[in-house]
């Protein structure tokens, strides 16, 4: 496959300033349906921000495949959950939703440190015992992505699901608050049952390549990363994340913007026209990808399992 041009490649040839060598390899992976890339929009706090969301990707004709949401299930209600649901299965799109309490919202003292202690990993067996109860209350609900940020929580939900105790096409997503950083920890995290892992957005194409020599689990990574992420805006290395870390998500952040989580009706605002800029966000990200010829390879809308990964025996 013709490997996508360089940004400024053509130009620069012609004024003898050689093309750089291409350290990294191609990704030997793909997803099932063959295509090296999915759109993820993250953020996405409710039935608001989704209707404002769902009518400016399609009036920016911006694909989506994975809709994501961050404050946990536990501040959606019900019927905001059926609602989200509903609307995202309309359009075959998914929607994941993350599992709560955290270490980061409850009366733990080392996160508020400077080293962050445990984050947002969840605390003792309650903690552990919440998710799980918030995993059986999405799954009920239609919900069939749960974003996780605990080990132990994973280990245990991929248990549930190999059991039956969740339903089997139940896919889990590790957050980008505890992202591996280097392929022995994304082949871990794939092993206790991970089917996508959000990568730090800091990652170089070669740390990418390295990670697909050990794990073939689909990454997410942020195009534009959220300030408390480092805020790392990488629209013109879009092109080359896909080459050497398919199968990926791009997901489609928002630097420079306020923090709303948990969001509520005072942050309703805010949250709706930062999911709008998402929207747009993601439409520069396709058109840079188009004008650097990397536009193929992109995963059929509805699209969402990850194929066969490895998993430790239990």
């Amino acid at each position: 496959m013709t490997p996508p041009r360089l940004p400024g490649q053509d130009a620069l040839a012609r004024l003898g300033l050689p093309e750089p060598r291409r350290a990294a390899d191609d990704s030997p992976y793909a997803f099932p349906d063959g295509g090296t890339w999915r759109t993820e929009l993250p953020s996405c706090e409710g039935p608001a921000v989704l209707e404002a969301v769902l009518a400016e990707s399609e009036r920016l004709r911006v694909p989506l495949h994975r809709i994501s949401q961050g404050s946990g299930v536990w501040m959606l209600t019900d019927d905001e959950i059926t609602d989200m649901v509903k609307a995202c299965a309309e359009r075959d799109i998914e929607l994941c939703l993350f599992l709560g309490p955290r270490g980061t919202w409850s009366p733990n003292a080392s996160t508020l440190t400077a080293s962050g202690g445990a984050g947002a990993r969840a605390h003792g067996y309650d903690q552990l015992a919440q998710c799980v109860e918030e995993a059986e209350r999405a799954t009920v609900l239609g919900v069939r992505c749960l974003l996780v940020a605990d080990e132990g929580v994973l280990w245990t939900l991929h248990a549930m699901r190999a059991t039956g105790a969740l339903p089997e096409d139940t896919t889990f997503k590790v957050s980008a608050l505890v992202g591996p950083v280097n392929p022995a920890s994304v082949s871990v995290w794939e092993h206790l049952g991970a089917d996508s892992v959000n990568v730090p957005s800091d990652l170089t194409v070669q740390h990418l390549a390295e990670i697909r020599r050990m794990s073939r689990a689909p990454l997410d990574m942020y195009i534009e990363a959220p300030d408390d992420l480092g805020g790392f805006v990488r629209m013109y290395e879009a092109a080359e994340i896909v080459r050497t870390g398919a199968p990926v998500y791009l997901k489609f952040g928002l630097r420079n913007a306020p923090g709303i989580y948990p969001v509520g009706g005072h942050l309703r605002t805010v949250a709706v026209e930062s999911g709008r800029e998402r929207v747009r966000r993601g439409r520069l990200v396709l058109d840079t990808l188009e004008r650097l010829g990397a536009a193929e390879g992109m995963s059929p809308l509805g699209s969402r399992l990850p194929g066969e990964l490895r998993r430790f025996q239990r």
